[in-house]
Formats: C-alpha cells, structure tokens, sequence
C-alpha cells in the first residue's frame, strides 16, 4: 500500500490543498509549473527510455492544451462536448499505454502512437468544432457552461473502468508505471471536473505531470535497489539496510543447493523459475525478517532486533516450506534430448514410420516435477563489537557448515547443530 500511495496521493493532496489553503498561486505561476512538469516529465522519461510515461505525458499535454483552445470558444453541447471528447480518449490511452510492452525511445517506437495520437487530435478537433459567435457572446455562454455543467455519465464511467484496471495491474505486477498513471488519471478527473481551465484545474493538471514524472524516478529507483527477476530488494538495498541496523539482530545467508546441476540439466528458463520459486518464499518468511537476493542463487534475511534463538524456528519453517514445493514441467526437455549424428540418424530412420509419429502425437504430454532445497546459515550481533561484515561471515561459515554436513539444514554460526535433515529431494 505505501508504494500505491506514495508519491501519487501525497502530490494529489498537495494539489487539493492549495485550492483551500493560504497558499493560493496565482494564474501565471500555476502555468509556469504546468510547462514545467511537463517538460521535467518528457526529459526524465527520455533520459530512462521509458516510453509508456513519455506518451502519457505527451497526451496529459494534448489534453491539457484541447481544454485551452476549445474551452475559449462556442463549442454545440456546451463544455460537455469537450470533457466527453477529452474524458473518454485520455483514460482509454493510458489503458493502452499500460498494457503496451515497454519498448524505449526510438523511431519504431514512438512513430506507431503518434500518428495514432494524431488522429485522435483530428477527431477531438471534429467534434469540438466552434461555432462563430461574437467575442462578449463567447465569453458568456462559455462562463455558463462551465459554471453549469457537469461532467457526462460516460465520463464517470470511463475514469472509474481505467482506475479499477490500473489497481488490479498494480496489484499484479507492483510497476510504479500503473500507480502513477493511476494518480494521475485522478488528478485530471478532478481538472475536468473544476472545468478543465482556470486556476483550480491548471493546478491538478500540474499535479498530474509532476506524478508522471515522479513514476520515472520510482522506476528507476525500484531497478536500481530490486532484483528484477525474483523483486526482492536487491544487493544495494542489503548494502543500505546494513548501515541501519542496531544491535541485536541477525543475519541469515541462503543458498539453493545444487543449482548449477538444476541449470545444467533443466535449462536457464527453469533455473529461473527456481529462483522465482524460491524468492516467493523467502518474501514471507515470519519472524519480521526481510529478505534480499544478493546474486545468483545466493540470498540473504535481515532480522532486526532478533537473535538467533528467535529467527531459528521460522527459518526451520522456511526451509519445509521450500523442501515441500514443487515446480512442474512439461513435456521433454531439450537438454535432456541426444545431440549430434546419433540424433538426425533417429530422425532419418523414422520419417517411413508415419504411424507410429501420430500415435505419439496423440499420446499425451509427460510431466515432471523438481524439488530444490536450501542451506541456510545464520548469525546474531549481540553488541556493538561486531560489525556487519563480520556477522555476515559468520553466517557464511555456518552456511559452509550445513553444505558440508548434507545440505538442506540451519546451522546457527554459534555451534554446530545434530542433522536435521540430509535426505535430499528432486534435483537437490
């Protein structure tokens, strides 16, 4: 929920809060910082490569600069027309921006949706098409209809149908991506809803920029300090969560056993899959411990304010819980086929038996199911004596210690413990 929020609602507050607070800006300075987000947004997601938020700031600009133009001047249906026009198209983009594949900055990219953007432009252009009217004529029936109007039902419902789509993508994939497009969807309801011009909507269409470009910065930073395959924090967040620890508290490194020999026979494909496995157990493992993914299959477990008498029973629950999964595979695996001569000799020899091909067709596809298991080892700092990088040695000596005694066991770095369990299962 905090990375749901956070920056998203906290910039939307902000937003709300300058219509009722002391703090006013006026016109002038609420235009200035609407370039300027804008500009900040467009550079930001250039300098990333992330072409999903540049396209949904190029089209929070185009809709922002429709309600400009068009909301000066007599539109038939009033400002009606144009919140339906700009109400329905911007949601429907970010859609399809969030569920479009992320494809970086580049000719091939971009020139697809521009030209898509385009005739969405000619088509807001058709509908919004002014009437001429004199100047004091405009000026009233446009104060009218915006003071008067109120945004159509298929407006609501299109807002409301894109915000559940981005709370269930979110909620699937945790991308920054869809919680600032989801913000910032809100924040240019509200614009439309304030009358898409004007001091009041200017500000959330300014709030709306600022929260895509802060998902450029959550994005970089969720890649810099999480592990993209198995999103666990990452190395550098270990580094970082280290210089924050006060004794007590304990370390546990872990390991998946045999995990070249899973590669080796299985594949890259299901040694990630492993990993995936892996990581999703270790994300809840109890005891208030939080776990990291330090390189390879190596990972390792924090547990502030623990020793290790308190973390032994949860990571004795861990490893049972790991040991009792299963990952299941289909079909035959190509590493496990013949290579070279031998294997184009079989397939010569069996292009006369067409029989005997279509009855293997029709047979029905073998599964197989691996086991992993893993050794951990796990240290306490009980006083200010000894640092980090020490207790994490010791948790690697005891770590050594359970590989060495059969693997697929806790060792505690104060003495070795009777074996638990050396029965190894699956490829472990």
């Amino acid at each position: 929920m905090k990375s749901l929020l956070i920056p998203g609602v906290c910039l939307l507050a902000a937003a709300v809060l300058l219509q009722t607070g002391l703090l006013m800006p006026g016109m002038a300075l609420v235009s200035a910082v609407v370039y300027a987000a804008l500009i900040a947004g467009l550079l930001l997601a250039l300098r990333f490569h992330s072409s999903r938020i540049f396209l949904a700031v190029v089209v929070l600009f185009l809709a922002q600069q429709a309600m400009v133009y068009f909301s000066s001047k007599h539109i038939p249906g009033g400002y009606g027309t144009l919140a339906l026009a700009v109400g329905i198209l911007l949601p429907l983009d970010f859609v399809i921006l969030s569920f479009a594949e992320e494809r970086g900055i580049g000719f091939r990219a971009i020139a697809p949706a521009v030209v898509f953007l385009f005739i969405e432009s000619v088509i807001v252009a058709v509908i919004c098409r002014p009437e001429p009217l004199a100047g004091a004529q405009r000026l009233a029936r446009h104060a009218h209809a915006t003071a008067s109007s109120s945004l159509p039902i298929a407006v609501q419902l299109c807002f409301s149908a894109a915000a559940i789509i981005f709370l269930i993508r979110y909620a699937l994939f945790r991308k920054p991506a869809e919680s600032g497009m989801l913000w910032s969807l809100a924040a240019v309801f509200l614009a439309l809803h304030f009358g898409g011009t004007g001091r009041v909507a200017t500000t959330y269409f300014a709030a709306a920029a600022i929260v895509l470009a802060g998902a450029v910065v959550e994005t970089s930073y969720l890649l810099a300090y999480h592990d993209e395959l198995t999103t666990l924090p990452s190395r550098r967040a270990f580094n970082d969560a280290l210089l924050r620890l006060a004794p007590p508290y304990s370390i546990a490194m872990v390991d998946i056993d045999h995990f070249k020999r899973c590669n080796d026979t299985y594949g890259h494909d299901t040694g990630d899959q492993v990993l995936c496995m892996v990581a999703s157990k270790l994300a809840r493992v109890a005891g208030g411990g939080q776990a990291y993914r330090c390189g390879g299959e190596e990972f390792a477990i924090l547990f502030p304010g623990k020793t290790t008498q308190d973390v032994l029973e949860h990571l004795e629950d861990l490893r049972c819980g790991i040991e009792a999964s299963r990952l299941r595979l289909r079909g035959p695996e190509r590493r496990q086929e013949a290579r070279g001569p031998d294997r184009r000799n079989r397939r010569v020899a069996g292009r006369g038996r067409t029989g005997d091909a279509i009855r293997q067709l029709s047979r029905p596809e073998k599964s197989s199911e691996i086991s992993v298991t893993v050794s951990i080892g796990v240290a306490t700092a009980k006083s200010e004596k000894s640092s980090a990088p020490e207790i994490i040695q010791a948790a690697d000596k005891a770590l050594y210690r359970a590989k060495g005694a059969g693997r697929n066991r806790v060792e505690t770095a104060s003495a070795p413990r009777g074996r638990l369990r050396t029965t190894t299962a699956g490829i472990a």
